[in-house]
């Protein structure tokens, strides 16, 4: 019987296609919301993101408390603005699995203890099973080596590391000119 179940659709379900579950890194908000930089880097970083900013209806974003209270510090009127980008995202609650799986990638040395709020990111990212987790931290969470010892770590507790990826990554080819 077409269509399944009976029921009607307004696309049957197997091409209807799921949105991406993308968590939201700190740095990605602060992109996003910074003064205009002075450097070429810090600029190309800004272009980046605000152009994958106007791609993000394509995806589920998220962000945690951790996320919500690196955004509040510093100085006030840039984490209002930080803070006013966040305002209608879905929150994920940090949970104690999220806690020792941090705890355990600092205490195992994976990641550095100076970075251990970036190990509660991946920690946050995985236990709630997003698709990407989406950063400009290249030191601690983007970078290669480290996701390898990551991984490795997270695939012996059973679990799987999101894809991390920078916000131009997750642009592909649309950011080309």
């Amino acid at each position: 019987m077409f269509p399944p179940n009976g029921k009607t659709y307004l696309y049957p379900p197997y091409l209807n296609e799921m949105k991406r579950k993308v968590y939201l890194e700190t740095s990605v908000i602060s992109y996003l919301t910074a003064r205009p930089s002075q450097t070429i880097l810090g600029a190309a970083h800004q272009q980046i993101t605000q152009a994958w900013w106007e791609t993000r209806n394509q995806y589920e974003l998220f962000i945690s408390e951790s996320v919500l209270r690196e955004c509040a510090a510093g100085d006030s009127i840039a984490a209002q603005r930080r803070l006013m980008v966040l305002a209608e995202l879905p929150l994920l609650v940090i949970d104690e699995n999220a806690l020792n799986i941090a705890s355990e990638l600092v205490e195992q040395g994976i990641i550095p203890s100076k970075a251990a709020e970036d190990a509660l990111h991946i920690a946050i990212a995985t236990v709630y099973g997003v698709d990407y987790l989406l950063t400009w931290n290249c030191r601690h969470i983007a970078n290669p080596e480290l996701q390898r010892s990551i991984a490795t770590f997270l695939e012996q507790k059973g679990l799987f590391l999101p894809f991390i990826c920078t916000p131009e990554e997750l642009l592909g080819n649309e950011n080309d000119e």
